[in-house]
């Protein structure tokens, strides 16, 4: 090697480098290109839409919702259940209701198929039921089922979807599933299973705990010697589809507006429908929650020789048409069973309207999948709790789950007049019921959100923090419930402005709602008869300082309401006083008093 020279090693060196750097060059190029590609083929998702959990979410559309997903194994059964539906019926995205359960397409939307899903057989085998728009004759409907080998065995029309309900019976081994299919290719209308409904209370048993209301718990755990103070549901209607109620029952007398029988033949009073109205609106040797209340009873549910008392979509529609006719504000679903298209349409047209619409959560166990209407987005799902606030542990549990009642050994009315011990998320639903009416006499005009509001954030925490698959936000509290629509309304109220009417505002006043010890209404006093405009918003004024003066003295519910009633019939008896001392008589009375109660 001469001196000086470069060595051969280094001269390579300074030879590959550009060669290594035109190498890089490619591979970069071809990862940008790979990681742009699916740039190019799938856009960007919105900043709020979620991320895929799994490579099995990749390419599909899951919105969750904003709490966790659902956390057990009969939720993520239902999910994957309605994912199947939906394929079913061509329909590439999910979405997930406001419950947290998937949510199902309704007839008409695209995706719907009323065709049973696979291993669903809970239905009559040899029946099916057609719902047709009001612009598709019966004739029309009549042909199709004669050309398809269906029996026609009745037909009814329903005010809430408009059009009318068909019954068909199938041919000597025809599937339903067929049958639907057929029927749907027809395109004139909604073809589906006449599914079958059963009442969720575990078997009665005769009560072995001392006679009378010592023995309900719920009546203390539910505060209602003092929640009667405030409300007893007076003349809200509340529609109980159920078994024959016993309605001769001394603990129901005098509580029934109207009656519909939707099964169509005559049945022996029965335990279960007896038991869930006396949970509502017993009153005399038991008490009810809303004992108050006007039922409007539907006899919707009818034993045979094989089975307990079940309900069909047929009879369950009927009786929620009838109740919404009759101007029902709540509808209580005691029962349970399998996803039915009818029936969520149905409960989504009563939702529309303003119904309260409150289900059992079901008693078919943890691993269920939830079961409906209660697992429907637009009804509030109540589980059992016993006295000790114990989940019964039959209830059926998911996101869906909204509040917990007392469920568990609860004594009440049974048919022939007698008492039973009932357990079961059936009876847990009625007492919700009940809390609804006691809410909704003290605000008629309460709309549905903020009743579920109210009900929401008053419920007793109980399990995991916040709502949970088990309880859901917790038990119901309807002395806390009142309380806070008390506050809400006073809030609410504008201190400047004539006072509202005790038919559409809370009044601390004993216009409604308080009963004497023989149970009569107690007679308004004096000052609150009618008064000037004027006059009447220097007594709301009186009012709301007396109610913040109490506030203060850390009185709450019916102490607070007391309070505030003495301090401004005090008021105006200290001006009233002024005006006899000073000898103001005739319309001048009426300016004095409205600037004394004012200052």
């Amino acid at each position: 090697m001469h001196p000086g020279a470069t060595p051969y090693w280094k001269r390579a060196g300074i030879r590959l480098i550009p060669l290594l750097v035109a190498v890089a060059a490619i591979g970069l190029s071809l990862t940008d290109r790979t990681s742009a590609a699916p740039r190019v083929a799938k856009p960007a998702p919105a900043a709020n839409a979620p991320k895929p959990q799994n490579g099995k979410d990749a390419g599909r559309t899951v919105a969750r919702p904003p709490s966790a997903p659902p956390a057990n194994a009969a939720s993520q059964r239902e999910e994957k259940n309605g994912r199947q539906q939906a394929a079913q019926g061509g329909a590439k995205t999910n979405t997930i209701a406001r419950n947290g359960l998937p949510r199902r397409p309704l007839p008409g939307e695209a995706g719907f198929t009323g065709v049973p899903p696979r291993g669903e057989r809970r239905f009559i085998s040899n029946e099916m039921v057609f719902h047709s728009g009001a612009n598709v004759s019966p004739q029309a409907v009549e042909a199709a089922a004669r050309r398809l080998g269906l029996t026609p065995l009745g037909a009814q029309s329903l005010t809430l979807t408009g059009g009318q309900l068909f019954r068909f019976r199938l041919g000597e081994g025809r599937q339903v599933a067929d049958a639907v299919r057929a029927l749907e290719a027809e395109k004139l209308g909604t073809a589906q299973p006449n599914y079958v409904y059963s009442l969720q209370q575990n078997a009665a048993s005769a009560p072995t705990l001392p006679a009378g209301d010592a023995a309900q718990y719920a009546v203390s755990k539910l505060r209602l010697r003092d929640v009667h103070r405030w409300s007893v549901g007076k003349d809200v209607p509340v529609a109980v589809i159920d078994s024959q109620i016993d309605a001769a029952h001394p603990d129901l007398a005098g509580a029934f507006g109207e009656q519909f029988d939707a099964v169509g033949k005559a049945d022996k009073a029965d335990n279960h429908g007896t038991g869930m109205t006396g949970a509502i609106v017993a009153h005399r040797r038991l008490l009810g929650v809303a004992p108050g209340v006007r039922i409007l009873a539907v006899h919707a549910f009818s034993p045979d020789q094989q089975n307990s008392a079940q309900a069909t979509t047929q009879h369950v529609l009927a009786g929620i048409d009838w109740a919404i006719e009759k101007g029902a504000r709540i509808i209580n679903m005691s029962f349970a069973g399998p996803y039915d298209p009818m029936l969520q349409l149905a409960l989504k047209k009563a939702h529309d309207k303003g119904i309260v619409l409150i289900a059992a959560a079901g008693n078919a166990g943890p691993r269920s999948q939830p079961l409906y209407p209660a697992a429907d987005e637009n009804v509030i799902a109540v589980t059992a709790i016993d006295a000790n606030d114990r989940l019964l542990p039959q209830a059926n549990q998911g996101p869906h789950i909204a509040l917990a009642a007392p469920g568990v050994g609860v004594l009440e009315p049974a048919a022939n007049a007698g008492y039973q011990l009932t357990t079961g998320t059936s009876v847990a639903a009625a007492h919700v019921s009940g809390v609804a009416a006691l809410i909704i006499e003290r605000k008629p005009d309460i709309d549905f959100a903020a009743l579920e509001k109210i009900l929401f954030s008053t419920a007793k925490d109980l399990g995991p923090k916040g709502r949970d698959s088990q309880f859901g936000f917790g038990l119901v509290d309807p002395y806390r419930a009142l309380d806070a629509l008390a506050d809400k309304v006073a809030a609410d109220r504008p201190t400047a402005a004539p006072a509202a009417s005790a038919a559409t505002a809370v009044s601390e006043t004993f216009r409604v709602s308080q009963l004497a010890p023989g149970g009569a209404p107690i007679a308004a006093p004096r000052g609150t008869q009618a008064e000037a405009d004027d006059v009447r918003a220097s007594v709301e004024k009186k009012r709301l300082v007396c109610r913040q003066e109490g506030a203060s003295k850390g009185m709450r519910g019916p102490d607070l309401q007391d309070y505030v009633v003495i301090c401004v019939a005090e008021a105006r008896l200290a001006c009233l006083k002024q005006a006899v001392a000073q000898k103001v008589r005739g319309a001048e009375r009426r300016d004095f008093l409205n600037s004394c109660l004012g200052s």
